[in-house]
């Protein structure tokens, strides 16, 4: 049931805000874990990506709100409690919602039977991060206390997530300037680069994002380039600007195949984006 009202809602075949309700209104009674993460990375792709614009902020905020609550509600020690709270992280912004999170790093608020892991720890933080409750100090304090290859993967996608432009342009710096960083970090880098509240942060990098996928294609190993080419692209500006520039991109550059591809793949999310919001808007 859950695939055949997501498969609906990818396709523009019913509203995502539907889907939305239909999952916080029953996701509670879920039992399979595998099947529970699945349904909650959906229902956080289709608030912040498939539900209409001028609906988007306040579904975000819904989603967020109904997750905490579903954390509250949760067995202790449940691997449900916990997977709410991880999903609660991903989604939160407002106030409130940092709030909730910061108590749970640092102790003063608790779930009965949770236990806030190194791993978990790293989660809330970036999502402090992102709403801009934390910087640099507390991203070199955590790493410090998990001075390990882990953690330096978790502090390179923190660092990437700092809701300024500067922080923002110094991670594509170390990315595309720099031909140094491991696999993990380009990965965790690129993950952090594309965690914003805030998508007008990206609008500078779809033009640069353009410019440098032949010169990265060529420079870089495969596994380099396709990690730069899907982990850069700027989606979260989820626009028809920015798939009309893919496209323009495309109609320019007939080779290499490979890079086309990875770029189509890119362009196809964008558009199934844009067919799901019109659907939503009716």
């Amino acid at each position: 049931m859950w695939g055949s009202v997501w498969d609906a809602t990818r396709d523009a075949e019913t509203s995502a805000r539907d889907f939305v309700r239909l999952v916080l209104n029953n996701v509670a009674t879920e039992t399979e874990s595998t099947t529970l993460r699945t349904v909650l990375g959906q229902v956080v792709l289709t608030a912040s990506y498939y539900v209409a614009e001028p609906h988007r902020a306040a579904v975000v905020t819904e989603v967020a709100d109904a997750l905490w609550a579903l954390a509250q509600g949760a067995t202790a020690g449940s691997d449900a409690q916990f997977q709410f709270v991880k999903f609660f992280a991903s989604v939160a912004q407002t106030p409130a919602h940092l709030d909730s999170i910061a108590g749970l790093r640092s102790g003063t608020t608790t779930l009965e039977g949770l236990t806030v892991d190194t791993d978990l720890a790293w989660e809330l933080l970036t999502a402090l991060v992102a709403g801009g409750r934390a910087a640099t100090a507390e991203i070199d304090e955590a790493l410090t206390n998990d001075n390990t290859a882990t953690g330096a993967q978790s502090a390179a996608l923190a660092r990437a997530a700092v809701p300024t432009p500067k922080a923002k342009e110094a991670a594509w710096s170390s990315l595309i300037e720099v031909d140094t960083a491991a696999t993990t970090i380009v990965r965790t880098t690129s993950a952090g680069f594309l965690r914003v509240n805030d998508a007008s942060l990206l609008a500078p990098f779809q033009a640069k994002y353009f410019d440098m996928l032949q010169s990265v294609w060529e420079a870089r190993s495969f596994s380099i380039g396709e990690k730069l080419v899907i982990g850069l692209y700027p989606a979260p500006l989820n626009s028809q600007a920015l798939a009309d520039a893919t496209r323009a991109w495309l109609d320019a550059n007939a080779e290499p195949a490979a890079l086309r591809r990875l770029v189509v793949e890119n362009l196809a999310g964008v558009e199934r984006s844009l067919a799901v919001q019109a659907r939503d808007a009716q």
